[in-house]
């Protein structure tokens, strides 16, 4: 499994952003797919997650009612976006991918992952 993460930027505090995650895989329908972010000197934390069928999420707090998960099993594409930027939003974003045929969307444990996508929100 592939993943690749784009759509990063710079944007200003209260903007919105799309990122989206291109999965190379066979078997795309079968993954959890996760959105992941780490800021300068702090640790990687979950941002949100979608389940294999698209129909369960999973969000942090810290961005639940701003963020909005989808998933196309058709493009293989994960795309999460990102409304009301603040500026803690600022961060590098990585998704992740894991093989689970659960409806609860995990929060750790991803085997796969892309490179990340920077975003920058401004004042």
């Amino acid at each position: 499994v592939q993943l690749q993460a784009s759509g990063g930027g710079l944007v200003q505090a209260g903007g919105s952003l799309r990122l989206s995650c291109a999965v190379t895989s066979g078997a795309f329908s079968r993954y959890h797919i996760a959105w992941f972010r780490q800021a300068p000197g702090k640790e990687r934390e979950f941002v949100g997650g979608i389940a294999w069928n698209g129909a369960t999420t999973a969000y942090a707090d810290s961005v639940k009612g701003r963020f909005i998960i989808s998933k196309d099993n058709v493009e293989n594409m994960v795309y999460l976006q990102m409304n009301n930027l603040k500026l803690e939003d600022t961060a590098v974003y990585f998704c992740a991918a894991e093989a689970d045929r659960s409806t609860v969307v995990r929060t750790e444990g991803y085997d796969y992952w892309g490179r990340g996508t920077l975003v920058t929100v401004s004042s």
